[in-house]
């Protein structure tokens, strides 16, 4: 292997580290911030106006998050909030009669990891609960404004899997909300019809949403780094917010669907009619140290989306509950699989269409997810073999044109003599056919696979909860130690993968490093010291990754050698190859004047 193959190797981990550390805010995103909490200091003062009176389990689901002007208050006694629940298959929804609000949603066919493998419980996955959310209706009258969170309904029609409310504003005005859902699937269907207000009123009708989701997964950390707000807008596409700092942002499009995701399940809106553009905002809060919600929920979504009512004022609207399974999302038909986040461009595109179709094949043969990893691996890395065997060559060709290339070294040893010999290193890998380039193109061809998989597999929702030898939980880490306290910055576990992963990386390397060239000139990095320097540092980017993501480079490595032992004991002989380049050095040197026949003039 030459220096510039070497070269490459090192770009790949440089690359993997910034894959780790790229989503730092940016100038902007802090910017963002500081207007937000701008923002929450002005929504404080305003929400010293006084709602209706109600007790205190009924106050804690009103969550305005809006500036407020003057608001209009029914003149109604004081009344109890009442809970209804509807169900299916799938889904447990609490819906609450104060406002009419989803008060709480759970997935009946998932758990959580603190229910699955600390409390060992059957109980059902809760995206959010009672407090953590608040959908309300703001209707502007004027310069009056009416917040449906304050006031109560009455539930007119009530069965299993169906809802329906009422909510009187005054004598003249009130409102109607409808909630259903099918015997199975992950989809409420919401609907909203004003009743008494005339057509001013409905243009600039909004829908106030928001949403603290909570923790479900083992490492809480990167379940609320990948968290954000996703939207499908009509003409401008889909977008999303940072992952990582907190933004607000105002839509520049009508929006198609608005997405609140975690890792693993996401809660998306729908709309019959795409939401209006006008007056709407989308954010997303990290919380702080020492925050009450810090330990137990990821973030808060926040979104103020315009309604479009129909002629019979009327609002209609799918919530869908789901996993952040590809053939599920992909199921709707609605491009839901854009919130996966598998890289982006050529990254993504290989994800989708080359490693999905190929690991979705093998899971559907019945083999578990740990030995569909295998497999897979090992199908991509004989797809890729050509290319292995070509950098073998390059890096055989090298080697054995080392001893010239040190005599050239010790030839020139001075700055001023670079381009002499510069040239005379181009002549002699003229002569012998060699060329440092053709060990690192192949690296290049190599690299999108693996940065692709890179965010692969910690997106891919098959991998969790899932175990595998001695990991629990291919999603998450695994670890064959916890120490019981944070050792800065390896953590505060053993990740056994992640050590095999740099195990092999390091026999790779040594197998490798009799190829490496010295640096010539003072000042130059030693390559052997940055090759061996890459594989311990992995020990520490990767011990908190997915443990599906350290298995796979894992064997990906230990096949890499394998296959590297097969070619040199079956298809290259350096001996032979050593005569041959030897032969043709001696071919150009007899004949300097000829010249390789294009291969483009050849009939």
């Amino acid at each position: 292997m030459n220096k510039n193959t070497i070269t490459g190797l090192f770009l790949i981990g440089l690359v993997l580290t910034v894959f780790a550390v790229l989503n730092q805010p940016s100038k902007e995103e802090v910017a963002a911030k500081e207007r937000k909490i701008e923002l929450a200091a002005k929504e404080k003062k305003t929400k010293k106006v006084k709602a209706v009176p109600t007790e205190k389990k009924a106050a804690a689901n009103t969550g305005n998050d809006t500036p407020i002007a003057k608001e209009i208050k029914a003149v109604l006694p004081v009344q109890k909030a009442e809970t209804f629940r509807i169900e299916n298959k799938e889904l447990i929804i609490d819906l609450n009669s104060k406002g009419g609000q989803v008060e709480a949603v759970y997935l009946k066919n998932y758990l959580s990891y603190y229910s699955k493998y600390v409390k060992k419980n059957k109980e059902a996955l809760c995206l959010f609960k009672t407090g953590d959310a608040t959908n309300q209706l703001v209707l502007p009258l004027g310069e009056k404004t009416i917040y449906t969170s304050n006031y109560f309904c009455k539930a007119t029609k009530v069965s299993k899997n169906a809802l329906t409310f009422e909510m009187q504003i005054d004598e003249n005005r009130s409102i109607e909300y409808k909630y259903s859902i099918g015997d199975k699937g992950f989809d409420l269907n919401y609907d909203v019809k004003l009743i008494g207000f005339n057509d001013a009123a409905l243009k600039h009708v909004q829908l106030n949403w928001k949403t603290s989701l909570r923790k479900t997964e083992r490492l809480f950390s990167e379940q609320r780094r990948v968290s954000t707000v996703c939207y499908d807008q009509v003409k401008d596409g889909f977008t999303y917010l940072s992952e990582t700092s907190g933004e607000f942002t105002n839509p520049s499009d009508d929006i198609n669907w608005i997405a609140y995701k975690q890792s693993y399940f996401s809660a998306i809106l729908k709309p019959k009619v795409a939401f209006s553009r006008t007056n709407g905002l989308i954010g997303i809060k990290v919380y702080k140290d020492g925050e009450a919600k810090q330990k137990t929920h990821l973030k808060d979504y926040v979104s103020n989306l315009g309604l479009n009512f129909n002629s019979g004022a009327s609002s209609s609207m799918v919530w869908s509950f789901v996993p952040n399974d590809y053939n599920v999302l992909k199921s709707y038909d609605s491009d839901y699989d854009a919130i996966l986040n598998y890289g982006w461009g050529v990254f993504r595109w290989i994800n989708l269409y080359a490693v999905q179709p190929i690991f979705n094949v093998i899971i559907s043969s019945g083999l578990g997810v740990g030995w569909a990893i295998l497999v897979l691996t090992i199908i991509l890395k004989l797809i890729l073999m050509p290319v292995q065997w070509k950098m073998f060559l390059s890096s055989v060709k090298m080697k054995i044109l080392k001893p010239e290339i040190d005599e050239l070294n010790a030839k020139f040893p001075n700055k001023d003599d670079a381009m002499k010999k510069q040239v005379e290193m181009m002549a002699l890998y003229k002569e012998s056919g060699a060329s440092p380039l053709a060990g690192c193109v192949p690296m290049l061809i190599q690299m999108p696979i693996l940065l692709a998989v890179f965010r692969f597999f910690p997106a891919t929702f098959g991998l969790r909860q899932q175990g595998f030898l001695w990991a629990e939980d291919l999603s998450s880490y695994d670890s064959i130690l916890d120490f019981g306290f944070n050792v800065w910055p390896y953590g505060d576990h053993v990740s056994l993968f992640t050590l095999l992963m740099s195990a092999t990386t390091l026999l790779y390397t040594f197998m490798n490093s009799g190829n490496v060239q010295q640096p010539t000139q003072p000042g130059m990095p030693n390559m052997k010291v940055i090759m061996y320097v890459f594989p311990l540092m992995m020990i520490f980017f990767f011990n908190n990754y997915s443990a599906g993501l350290s298995y796979y480079y894992f064997i990906s490595t230990l096949v890499s050698i394998l296959i590297m032992v097969v070619i040199k004991q079956f298809f290259v002989n350096e001996d032979k190859l050593k005569l041959k380049m030897a032969s043709r050095k001696a071919t150009a040197s007899a004949n300097p004047k000829v010249k390789k026949k294009s291969r483009f003039k050849r009939s």
